[in-house]
């Protein structure tokens, strides 16, 4: 899998999720449950807007020196006994993987959540290769039966119910259990574990790495990333080369945030600190250790205007709160990366040709902007997204010649005067009881989901004269 998840139509997509009672039922109890646990610990952690200065602040203060921090990690990692990779492209990063992973004759490879190895596409290639690759993250595993791609950052099985899941694991591998989350994930916790003490390869992603020691942090709610990186003998942590943190101090604030926007909660079930491989006299951990540092386009969105989407801690906060992915679901933006930051980024790492709706996927509500742990403007950069299409010519080219007749009449009052009554008596003929038959071209799709008020015969600029004339005549 690349950052493209569907070939299929964007409005074709929507519709398609949108006609989905399963997920559009699924998606709303989750963001309910997930903002209020959020909002609770919101109000007990206290001075909540001081935390995001600060989480702001120090993302903005890594991406402003990451070359040094990059630098002291990697000089970090190596001193402690890995080995590190720096990868400019998603292809350099998988090549590199494979390579370790063809070097132990590796058969299996064990895999914990994460969203940059998504990005880079490593289970095609590792599979391809004939390598097995079983995820191990709870939602990630039920995906990975039912060939479905993650529709959240965070919980990527959130569109799918629970019998939903039970059909998978009886077609897949003869469940015949009650559908009770207990009982099912009893059943997928026997399956797992026989694969963790027979990979010869753990895979993981890295929710944050430690500059100043060269440790790199792993946040889970089911302690799978711990079973990758203690029991098979090489362990690869895969990280976007922003997800740096200098201190632990700063980790500790970053963590906090983390978790409180992501699931609610005031810390994750499992955080875990890996420095190097496992030392002489330890009994655990992996023999061999590598840090693949992923660029994939990052350095170019670090030297834009987008810069600030690269503060991102994927807390899915969110997508937890936004009114479009509510109706339409993960899947329905066609990007590993959905939601709000997908309406960002997805256009960044992959390209406007397959992203050019993402930024109209938006209300402009500004609702995410309410709730970014880190301060991302995400709302100002949608629509700087939409100012850059219309510049390089991205936009239909029937919406530009709109535009330009619209700004052309605007400017000329008389004749937008004209226009208006014109536009009012015309669009009375196709309106009959708030109900509107205008369903042709654009103003069609557009229409589709909306009806017009009954005109009730008087113009704005008409009220508003005999608005201001009452008052002058009431002094």
């Amino acid at each position: 899998m690349s950052i493209k998840t569907s070939d299929v139509e964007f409005k074709l997509r929507v519709r398609q999720q949108i006609e989905d009672p399963i997920m559009r039922k699924a998606v709303a109890n989750a963001q309910e449950r997930i903002g209020s646990n959020r909002q609770k610990m919101v109000d007990e952690l206290g001075h909540w807007d001081e935390w995001r200065d600060r989480a702001s602040q120090i993302r903005d203060h890594v991406l402003s020196n990451l070359d040094a921090y990059l630098y002291q990690l990697s000089g970090k990692v190596t001193e402690n006994g890995g080995h590190v990779y720096f990868a400019k492209t998603k292809e350099e990063a998988t090549r590199y993987i494979l390579q370790v992973a063809q070097s132990k004759n590796a058969r299996k490879v064990v895999k914990s959540k994460s969203m940059v190895t998504e990005e880079i596409g490593i289970n095609h290639v590792l599979q391809n290769a004939g390598i097995q690759v079983i995820e191990t993250d709870l939602g990630e595993y039920i995906l990975q039966l039912d060939q479905d791609p993650p529709s959240h950052v965070v919980v990527p099985a959130i569109h799918k119910d629970r019998y939903q899941i039970r059909r998978v694991l009886h077609e897949r591998l003869g469940y015949d259990g009650p559908e009770t989350p207990e009982a099912m994930t009893l059943f997928i916790r026997q399956k797992i574990r026989e694969d963790f003490l027979s990979a010869e390869i753990g895979i993981t992603g890295c929710n944050f790495a430690v500059a100043e020691t060269g440790s790199v942090c792993l946040v889970t709610n089911e302690g799978n990333a711990r079973m990758c990186t203690t029991l098979p003998k090489t362990h690869i942590a895969v990280m976007g080369m922003e997800r740096i943190a200098p201190t632990f101090a700063d980790v500790d604030v970053l963590i906090t945030m983390l978790a409180r926007s992501a699931v609610g909660a005031r810390l994750t079930g499992y955080n875990t600190w890996l420095t190097g491989p496992r030392e002489v006299g330890h009994v655990d951990g992996p023999e061999e250790f590598h840090l693949v540092i992923v660029d994939n386009g990052r350095s170019q969105v670090l030297g834009s205007e987008f810069r600030d989407v690269l503060r991102c801690i994927r807390c899915g906060a969110c997508m937890n709160t936004c009114p479009a992915y509510r109706h339409i679901g993960g899947h329905g933006y066609g990007s590993i990366y959905p939601g709000p930051i997908g309406a960002v980024i997805s256009p960044l790492l992959g390209s406007y040709k397959d992203f050019k709706d993402l930024p109209y996927a938006c209300s402009l509500c500004t609702a995410c902007d309410s709730v970014c742990p880190v301060r991302i403007p995400l709302s100002k950069l949608i629509l700087l997204h939409r100012r850059v299409m219309a510049e390089e010519g991205i936009t239909p080219k029937a919406e530009r010649r709109a535009i330009k007749i619209f700004a052309w009449a605007n400017s000329h009052p008389g004749l937008w005067k004209v226009g208006m009554m014109a536009g009012a008596h015309a669009v009375s003929w196709f309106i009959n009881g708030g109900k509107t038959s205008l369903k042709v071209g654009a103003i069609g799709d557009w229409m589709e989901s909306r009806d017009l008020p009954d005109a009730d015969g008087e113009s704005f600029r008409s009220w508003f004269k005999k608005h201001q004339a009452e008052e002058k005549k009431n002094g």
